[in-house]
C-alpha cells in the first residue's frame, strides 16, 4: 500500500449517498462524491487536486474535440471479507494507460499521481465501494488534451481525471452475439491495443445495427478478410474447446485485457491446456457443429466473465452449451470473486488495499 500523496483536497459540504439506491445501479449513471482532476503544461504535471464531482468548463476550440486525443482506463474496488477496500490489480492498468498515452502522443502520467491519487480518491469515499455480490466501485481514470488549437499536432496542455461510480452487473444475462464481417474495429499499425476513445466511437455504429438485429454485442474479425476473430465488443473472447481455454493472442489490433490475462493465468495455476493463438470463424463453427465447443464467454472488468449463449455467423444460429453448466467459466469467475473478497490466496499479489 502506498503512501497518502500530498494533494489539495476539497471535500462536498454533504454527500449525495444518501439519496442513492443502492439496490437498483445501472451501469455507469450514479457518480461518487469526488473526482481527482491533474493538469499538464510547459512539460510538467501541476495543480494535482480532489474535489467535488462536477461538470469542468472547456473551449469549443479544445483538441480532444476535434483531433481525438483522449484515452481511458476502466478498474473496480471491492470491498474484501474486513471491509476494507480493494482495487483489483491497479499497476497492471497504470502500465497499459501509459502505453496508451505513448500511441497517442500524449504525456504519460507518474505512478504517484495514478496510484497515489487514485487511492486518496477512494479512500475518501470509501462508502461509496458496495459491499455485495457482482456490485463494486467502478473507477474511470482518463485524460484528454486541451489546447485551445485549432491544427492536426498534439496538444501542448492535458487533463487528467479520476472519478467513481457504483454498479452493479453490467451484463444481466447470457448474451447473444453475431461475427462482424462488414466492419471493422481496428486493423495491423493502428490503435486497436489502446484504450483510446476513437476505438470506440467507430465500433458504435456496427454495434447499433447488431443491437437492432437483436443481438447484444459483435465478434469482431480482422479487417483483411474477416477470418479470424478478434474480440467482443467491451471484452476479450474465449472459448472451450476439447477440453482446451483457447483465445486469440494479444496484439496491436486487440486489447491486452486485465481480466483476459488473469483468466489465463489462473487456468494455468489449475494445468488447464491454454492456447493464445489465431482462431479461426469455420474453427468455431466446426467445433460448435461436432459438439467440441462447451464454453464461449466475454471476459472484462466491466462484465469479469460475460457468457455468450448464442453465437449467429451469417443467417445461421449456433445455441450454445447451457452456461449454467459450463464447468471452467463459472469456476474461475468465482474463483476471482474469492480472491478480490480476500477469502481465497492471492498468489500473484493481484490485490491492491486501499
Amino acid at each position: 500500500m502506498l503512501e497518502t500523496l500530498n494533494i489539495d483536497v476539497q471535500k462536498v459540504a454533504k454527500s449525495k449517498i444518501s439519496s442513492v439506491d443502492f439496490s437498483d445501479l445501472p451501469f455507469g449513471k450514479v457518480f461518487s462524491d469526488h473526482m481527482l482532476v491533474a493538469e499538464y503544461s510547459d512539460g510538467e504535471w501541476k495543480n494535482v487536486s480532489i474535489k467535488p464531482y462536477a461538470p469542468i468548463e472547456f473551449t469549443p476550440a479544445m483538441a480532444s474535440l476535434h483531433y481525438g486525443q483522449a484515452i481511458f482506463e476502466g478498474l473496480k474496488a471491492f470491498k474484501n471479507e474486513q471491509g476494507e477496500a480493494v482495487i483489483f490489480r491497479p499497476e497492471a492498468n497504470f502500465e497499459r494507460f501509459n502505453l496508451s498515452a505513448e500511441r497517442m502522443c500524449m504525456p504519460t502520467v507518474p505512478e504517484d499521481i495514478f496510484m497515489k491519487g487514485m487511492s486518496q480518491l477512494i479512500d475518501i469515499d470509501n462508502e461509496w465501494v458496495p459491499n455485495k455480490p457482482d456490485h463494486a466501485l467502478y473507477i474511470r481514470p482518463f485524460m484528454f488534451s486541451t489546447d485551445e488549437f485549432i491544427g492536426v499536432r498534439p496538444s501542448a496542455k492535458y487533463m487528467f481525471i479520476i472519478f467513481t461510480c457504483p454498479v452493479g452487473a453490467y451484463y444481466s444475462k447470457p448474451v447473444k452475439v453475431k461475427f462482424e464481417t462488414t466492419y471493422s474495429r481496428s486493423c495491423p499499425g493502428g490503435i486497436g491495443f489502446a484504450k483510446a476513445a476513437a476505438n470506440y466511437g467507430g465500433a458504435m455504429y456496427p454495434t447499433m445495427l447488431a443491437q437492432k438485429e437483436g443481438f447484444d454485442q459483435v465478434i469482431w474479425t480482422d479487417s483483411s478478410k474477416h477470418e479470424f476473430i478478434e474480440e467482443s465488443g467491451v471484452m476479450n473472447v474465449m472459448f472451450v474447446i476439447d477440453g482446451k481455454l483457447i483465445t486469440p493472442p494479444a496484439k496491436d489490433t486487440i486489447l491486452k485485457g486485465i481480466t483476459r490475462d488473469s483468466v489465463l493465468t489462473v487456468a494455468r495455476d489449475w494445468g488447464m491446456a491454454v492456447e493464445e493463438r489465431p482462431v479461426s470463424v469455420s474453427e468455431v463453427v466446426t467445433a460448435i457443429e461436432e459438439g467440441r465447443l462447451t464454453e464461449a464467454f466475454g471476459v472484462g472488468t466491466a462484465a469479469t466473465i460475460s457468457q455468450i449463449a448464442q453465437i449467429t455467423n451469417g443467417t445461421k444460429d449456433y445455441i450454445l452449451p447451457d452456461p449454467a453448466n459450463r464447468e471452467f467459466s463459472n469456476k474461475v469467475h468465482k474463483e476471482l470473486d474469492a480472491i478480490k473478497k480476500g477469502t481465497v490466496a492471492d498468489p500473484h499479489g493481484w490485490i491492491y488495499k486501499v
